[in-house]
């Protein structure tokens, strides 16, 4: 168990958007941060997800996708959900101290459209999660 404290991103699915703010915050943050992401359910890792990362240089291949585990959430420092699905059906956290935010994104495996048009859809909301995990680096909120 690492002493830095534990981000702990949570989605509906576990497929994408947690899995792109998990990639970011330990390829930018990993020196200051312990992270790891989950689901209300494990829908697999998204392909177009893993795609996106690569083009901004970051390699999620390896992430799996998870359930949200009840020992690691009341370990978390901070808890921050990255769909209203997710934030509205949290499990409860027993650990008063934790820090909960929700940080909204579009689901962009729910994009329509050519496959040009749904992965620049994954690629909009990758870069809006990055720019927030490079604030939350930068501000420590």
């Amino acid at each position: 168990m690492s002493n830095k404290p534990l981000v702990y991103f949570l989605c509906t699915g576990n497929s994408c958007r947690s899995q792109i703010a998990d990639g970011f915050l330990n390829a930018l943050g990993s020196d200051k941060y312990e992270v790891k992401s989950a689901g209300l359910e494990a829908h697999g890792l998204n392909p177009r997800a893993v795609q996106a990362m690569k083009e901004a240089g970051v390699d999620i291949n390896g992430n799996s996708s998870n359930v949200i585990d009840t020992e690691t959430l009341n370990r978390a420092t901070y808890v921050i959900t990255l769909c209203g699905h997710a934030d509205e059906h949290c499990p409860v956290i027993l650990n008063k101290n934790v820090i909960k935010w929700h940080w909204g994104f579009e689901d962009p495996a729910k994009a329509a459209g050519t496959e040009e048009e749904i992965m620049a859809q994954f690629r909009d909301v990758r870069d809006a999660i990055k720019a927030r995990i490079e604030q939350f680096l930068k501000d420590g909120e």
